[in-house]
């Protein structure tokens, strides 16, 4: 692409309505301080719409995990977002999270067979990020999830609820959000048990170049090769540059299949497209999301900003 074509994407994503975006912009490929005030920030349409119908239990009137309004996906949007640490909502929303995950009836679910604690990750894994991003580090709960995760951990490296007794490998959905969380965990405590081990999972994604078969080298899945907004739980190979960027992984030799990948995905007009696979927009559909992330291409926006981010890093 042209400098050319660079500036015009530049002054798209500079166009967004999102304050949140806009420092995210200014931060990670401009290299410059932003001007947007956290207050800005939460007064943002998505923030705002994230954090809007919260119930004093801090909680948004479904399940915690509630597939995707629940305070658990909102969360991970607000933070990727850059909601302040200490946000007084983030707070009470992640105090929802964290009693449901290190509550007795989650903790007894989960089984060890063949040697092998069969647990989503993904779960513990965004929510030990979260509750570091918000500043809750030193919280007991916080501490609680990242040492099971690591108790949880595969010899592979990774994570995974597979309950099938032949079941002996993991998950690179389930894998990724703990690589994350372990990390994020880490920078906050200094940790070097989490270090390490969000460290593991990482070499078992870059032994697969992150999305390919250690066999026929082909891709493992398909999916795995589009790019997504929000992510969730689910993988894909520009979320894993994202992750490997933040343990400064991305430049490794071993990404390079994925960083092409992404450059591949860039369309003409110098932009990259989500896809909205996994989620369905607001209305009445049991899966429907808290923000329409089509609406002033916000999810396009945020994609080309990973993607650039994730680039400029490899």
């Amino acid at each position: 692409m042209s400098t050319s074509t660079d500036q015009a994407v530049i002054d798209w994503l500079l166009a967004s309505k999102e304050p949140a975006i806009l420092r995210l912009v200014r931060r990670q490929l401009l290299d410059e301080p932003s001007p947007d005030s956290d207050v800005r920030v939460l007064e943002g349409p998505i923030i705002r719409t994230l954090l809007a119908g919260q119930e004093p239990d801090g909680g948004f009137g479904v399940n915690v995990y509630g597939k995707w309004a629940g305070a658990h996906w909102r969360l991970v949007s607000l933070v990727e977002l850059g909601v302040p640490a200490g946000e007084p909502r983030a707070l009470a929303a992640a105090e929802t999270v964290l009693n449901w995950l290190t509550g007795a009836s989650h903790r007894q679910n989960v089984p060890v067979i063949e040697g092998l604690a069969r647990r989503c990750g993904s779960q513990e894994g965004n929510a030990l990020a979260v509750a570091c991003r918000l500043g809750m580090a030193d919280d007991p709960r916080v501490r609680l999830l990242a040492t099971s995760l690591i108790g949880w951990q595969w010899p592979d490296g990774g994570w995974n609820c597979d309950r099938r007794p032949q079941a002996h490998r993991s998950s690179f959905h389930e894998t990724l959000p703990p690589i994350w969380g372990l990390h994020e965990y880490a920078e906050a405590t200094g940790d070097t048990d989490a270090a390490d081990a969000a460290r593991r999972g990482a070499e078992l994604l870059l032994s697969h170049r992150l999305f390919k078969s250690l066999t026929a080298g082909e891709p493992i899945q398909r999916e795995w090769m589009t790019l997504h907004w929000p992510p969730y739980w689910h993988y894909d190979a520009l979320q894993a540059l994202v992750v490997l960027d933040r343990i400064g992984l991305a430049a490794d030799p071993r990404a390079a299949d994925a960083v092409e990948l992404v450059r591949r995905r860039r369309q003409p007009d110098g932009r990259w497209r989500a896809s909205a696979r996994w989620w369905k927009p607001p209305g009445g559909t049991r899966v429907a999301e808290a923000v329409d992330w089509r609406k002033d291409d916000a999810g396009d926006r945020i994609v080309t900003l990973r993607a650039l981010s994730a680039l400029q890093s490899a």
